[in-house]
């Protein structure tokens, strides 16, 4: 039964979706959506509620047939093999782990199912229990473990059955913070060691940016931009990923000899323009104003942009203020506790040797 629900799903390698569209109703969920992720390459879907990456997902899981389009592992098509014969591992947002079974009894299931025996199955788990740091922890009831813990018996679980690709439906969303940053890069490191191509949906854009090597931006069920977080991050493709990716402000602006010329208020400041794509004359272009790009000045400063503090919040490391600097222009900038006061004055810069992302659009 193993040899033959593996034959099924092919040989493995690239997970490919070619021209997937899937409706309900008169709704388009999944609108000509192609992708591609190889063997080692962890690919994340974000996009707001509703943008249809959840559904992606579930096509390339089986649980979804699309209405056209067709799911590739390898050179095998797999559009209309059921869930359980692709041989895929799967990590659910709430985990789905048996209450009923131990530890290593959850992570064995899936090889039972295959027809693997009882003493196989059993070592095999503690093996995979050992390889996301539980190795002793089999015997134990599911209950007793903390979230990170249960995360990792997820894993371990659909690690196990030797995918031939990995899919994780929001996987740290039900972490606290501390131990989200930990998971990440616990997640990423066992992605790796499996060498298997990793589908990733988040509404996280920090999870993504962490442990995804390259991310798919939805909007409406068609695929806006796809690249390493560094190029969605300092690149966007229109106004949509822009709003999407990072925390800033979308300004018009004008570029000229390497430089933004921001306008707010009646007052111009300029920019390093980042990246080197060319803007032709005449062409609508936004700058992205993030914190990273600007700094606090003295109120009445001739060379910074003024407007009021609307909130403050500290970060750890520095305060975070909130300026409005126009009745359509408010942004996020770095500085010193004390530098403002909510409902005060400040001078809000271009921070020395910064360079703007810029959009058309």
């Amino acid at each position: 039964m193993r040899e033959a629900a593996a034959g099924a799903a092919g040989s493995g390698g690239t997970l490919s979706l070619r021209n997937i569209t899937r409706r309900f109703g008169a709704h388009t969920a999944v609108d000509d959506v192609s992708l591609e992720v190889a063997p080692g390459e962890l690919l994340a879907l974000v996009g707001a509620s509703g943008s249809g990456k959840t559904t992606t997902l579930r096509i390339a899981a089986g649980y979804e047939h699309p209405d056209s389009g067709s799911v590739f592992i390898g050179d095998r098509d797999i559009t209309r093999l059921p869930p359980q014969k692709r041989a895929f591992g799967m990590v659910f947002q709430h985990y789905a782990l048996f209450p009923h079974m131990s530890v290593e009894q959850n992570v064995a299931f899936g090889l039972e199912a295959r027809g693997v025996s009882r003493k196989e199955r059993l070592e095999k788990a503690r093996a995979a229990l050992a390889g996301v740091g539980l190795g002793g922890a089999g015997g134990r009831p599911v209950q007793s473990l903390s979230g990170g813990e249960q995360q990792r018996v997820a894993v371990a679980r659909a690690l196990v059955i030797e995918p031939r690709a990995l899919l994780l439906d929001e996987p740290l969303s039900n972490l606290d913070p501390i131990l989200r940053q930990s998971m990440r890069d616990d997640l990423s490191a066992l992605l790796r060691r499996a060498d298997v191509p990793a589908l990733l949906v988040t509404h996280d854009q920090e999870d993504a940016f962490a442990i995804a090597d390259r991310i798919a931006v939805l909007h409406q069920g068609r695929i806006l931009q796809t690249g390493t977080p560094a190029e969605l991050y300092n690149n966007p493709a229109s106004l949509e990923v822009a709003r999407f990716i990072g925390r800033g402000t979308l300004v018009p602006c004008t570029v000229s000899d390497g430089r933004v010329v921001v306008t707010i208020a009646g007052r111009s400041l300029s920019f390093a323009v980042a990246g080197s794509s060319p803007h032709s004359a005449g062409e609508r272009l936004h700058a992205i104003l993030r914190p990273e790009v600007l700094e606090l000045a003295a109120e009445g400063a001739a060379d910074a942009w003024h407007g009021n503090v609307l909130a403050r919040r500290f970060t750890g490391s520095t305060m975070m203020y909130r300026v409005e600097l126009a009745p359509d222009v408010v942004v996020e900038v770095g500085g010193a506790d004390g530098r403002g006061h909510i409902g005060g004055r400040v001078g809000v810069r271009p921070a020395g040797g910064a360079f703007i992302p810029v959009v058309a659009g």
